[in-house]
C-alpha cells in the first residue's frame, strides 16, 4: 500500500492553486499547508503532496481514481480551467483496460495528471 507521493514544482504557489481547484473533484481537501509544501487528503490519509522546489524538475504522471465517468469529465474540464493543457480527453482507455475511462491533463508545470474510473 502508498502511504503518500510527492511532486516537486518549480512554482509552488501556481502548482497548489491548480491543485486545489483540482483534486476537490477527486475527494481530496487540502489538509496540510507549510511554506513550500502543501498536503491534500481523501479518505483521512494526506497521500498526495506537493513539495515547492527551486531546481528544475522531472516531468511526473499521477492518476487520482474517480467515483464515475462524470468525475472524469468535471475534473478535465476544471483542469483545463485552472490552466492546465489538454494530454488526452474524456474516454475510454480500451489499450489500458476492458472498463478504463480516462482524461489527461498537464499541469501547469508539464506533469501529466490523471482522472481515472475503472467501470
Amino acid at each position: 500500500m502508498l502511504g503518500h507521493i510527492s511532486l516537486y514544482v518549480k512554482d509552488f504557489q501556481k502548482g497548489k492553486d491548480f491543485y486545489n481547484k483540482v483534486l476537490p473533484l477527486l475527494g481530496y481537501h487540502l489538509d496540510k499547508d507549510f511554506e513550500g509544501a502543501a498536503g491534500f487528503m481523501a479518505e483521512g490519509n494526506t497521500d498526495f503532496w506537493l513539495m515547492g522546489s527551486g531546481e528544475p524538475i522531472h516531468k511526473q504522471h499521477v492518476a487520482f481514481v474517480a467515483k464515475d465517468e462524470k468525475t472524469v469529465h468535471e475534473f478535465y474540464a476544471t483542469a483545463l480551467a485552472a490552466g492546465g493543457k489538454d494530454n488526452g480527453p474524456p474516454g475510454p482507455r480500451p489499450n489500458y483496460g476492458p472498463n478504463y475511462y480516462a482524461a489527461f491533463v498537464l499541469d501547469p508545470e508539464g506533469n501529466n495528471i490523471e482522472g481515472v474510473f475503472w467501470g
